[in-house]
């Protein structure tokens, strides 16, 4: 279990952490304000359970899950009852006000352990589900793009593009030809278009074609970069909670 705190009061989170370990559990790292705790998540695969506390040195902690998207768990710890409705709108599994007892503490783990264990037999039955409906080789992948290119439609091959990506709140789609084009589609939905055999979302910012990976080196903070044939715009980042999956991926 991956575990990290969030509370801008040292001496109580250093508190908080000897609770968990004396129940065994180690706690990943620290955070103490929003911004920090936004940078953290950026850069590192995100934890199972997050401890939170709410008001936080530099504003509502609130303020974290509109600049990044979170799936992780969390219990809430807080001096505060009126936040309560708001935290439960999120991935809450507990709402605990200080000065927090050891019980209570407990018992928002053990709940969160049962939670845990009840998600994990959901999925897993989920994916048993679609592996005998769906053959993901019998799905009909997108073989080309209708591109504009002023007053003309321009067709690019699939195959034929190494990769997809955004700037400036533009998606784009860079070729073999190093020729690179706006498209009307995110890139999730273009992900979804896509044989997940020959492209990877290596980030929010980037879908990579297999066939033009021309090395993988690696990068700060367990990161890996991904150099490909033809594509100089900009440097290509596996971010941190991707890298698995892409290791995986390039087997």
């Amino acid at each position: 279990m991956k575990i990290i705190i969030i509370e801008d009061e040292k001496p109580a989170a250093r508190r908080l952490k000897r609770m968990l370990n004396d129940m065994g559990i180690e706690v990943q790292t620290m955070l103490h304000s929003v911004e920090e705790s936004i940078q953290w998540f950026l850069d590192h695969e995100h934890p199972d359970l997050i401890l939170l506390d709410i008001q936080l040195s530099d504003g509502l902690s609130f303020e974290i899950f509109k600049e990044v998207s979170i799936e992780s768990n969390i219990i809430f710890t807080t001096a505060y009852d009126e936040y309560a409705l708001k935290a439960f709108k999120l991935n809450s599994i507990d709402y605990l006000l200080k000065p927090i007892d050891d019980d209570e503490l407990h018992n928002a783990i053990e709940k969160y352990r049962k939670y845990a264990i009840r998600a994990n037999n959901i999925q897993f039955n989920m994916e048993q589900i679609k592996k005998l409906l769906v053959n993901p080789l019998e799905k009909n992948h997108k073989k080309r793009f209708m591109i504009k290119v002023g007053q003309h439609l321009k067709i690019v091959n699939t195959k034929s593009i190494e990769c997809f990506y955004s700037e400036n709140k533009a998606t784009f789609l860079h070729t073999e030809s190093r020729n690179n084009y706006i498209l009307d589609e995110t890139l999730e939905q273009i992900e979804e278009q896509l044989d997940p055999i020959k492209y990877f979302r290596v980030s929010r910012k980037f879908i990579v074609n297999m066939d033009f990976i021309k090395d993988i080196i690696s990068y700060t903070n367990s990161r890996l970069q991904v150099k490909l044939e033809h594509f100089n715009e900009f440097d290509i980042i596996v971010s941190r909670e991707k890298v698995r999956d892409f290791k995986n991926w390039l087997e």
